[in-house]
């Protein structure tokens, strides 16, 4: 997908919060959003190795990756995660949280 403009990505933070009241509900109308449309797994690199994103959680601090890299698992913030090049099919869906997350 190609770069999205400011428009565009309210748009979509507008789509996943829609009749959404509060934080809360706001965060688990992008936690819908990414099980919809973030195609899972892909790979990307955090702390220069390579790690499977094989989920997402909903935390108390926010969205989570699920993250493993051989036998180890971690949850990385998906506000912290580094998209791979190309991103995955849904990544926009990220960018726009990651707006919504900047705004708030």
């Amino acid at each position: 997908m190609g770069e999205l403009s400011q428009g565009d990505l309210d748009e979509l933070v507008k789509e996943a919060i829609v009749d959404a009241y509060g934080e809360d509900e706001q965060l688990a109308g992008f936690y819908t959003v990414f099980e919809e449309n973030l195609t899972l797994p892909f790979t990307t690199r955090v702390l220069g190795l390579e790690v499977t994103v094989e989920g997402i959680d909903l935390t108390d601090c926010g969205i989570a990756a699920i993250c493993v890299h051989g036998t180890h698992r971690q949850s990385i913030a998906i506000l912290e995660l580094p998209l791979p090049t190309p991103a995955p099919p849904g990544s926009e869906w990220i960018t726009a949280y990651r707006r919504w997350a900047g705004g708030r």
